[in-house]
C-alpha cells in the first residue's frame, strides 16, 4: 500500500506544479486552490508511505516521478521544447528510480 501511496503523490506533485504555473504566480483562484489542496493531498500521502518506505527511497521516487512528470506535461502541455539532452536527461532521472527501487531497503 505505502508504494500506491507514493506513487499517488507523486502523480499529485505534478498536478499541483502544473496548477502553480497555471496560477500565475497565485493571482487565479481555481487554479491557485487546486495547487494547494493537491500539495496537502500529495504531502499527506509521502508522510503515509513514509511510515513503512525509508526516508531515502521515498522521497527520491517522489521527486523523480514529479521532475520527470513536470518535465512531460511542460512538453505535451505548455509546448516546452522536446530535444535530445532534455530527453537524455529525463531517461536518466527514471533509471535512477528504478535503481533506487531495486538497491534494497
Amino acid at each position: 500500500m505505502a508504494w500506491l501511496y507514493l506513487i499517488t503523490a507523486g502523480v499529485l506533485e505534478v498536478v499541483w506544479a502544473y496548477s502553480m504555473k497555471q496560477s500565475v504566480g497565485f493571482s487565479r483562484l481555481i487554479p491557485s486552490i487546486i495547487t494547494v489542496l493537491t500539495m496537502i493531498a500529495s504531502f499527506g500521502l509521502l508522510a503515509a508511505a513514509m511510515r513503512v518506505l525509508p526516508l531515502g527511497t521515498a522521497y527520491t521516487i517522489w521527486t523523480g516521478i514529479g521532475a520527470v512528470g513536470a518535465f512531460l506535461v511542460g512538453v505535451f502541455f505548455l509546448g516546452e521544447s522536446l530535444n535530445a539532452l532534455r530527453t537524455i536527461a529525463a531517461l536518466l532521472i527514471i533509471s535512477g528510480l528504478v535503481l533506487m527501487k531495486f538497491s534494497g531497503e
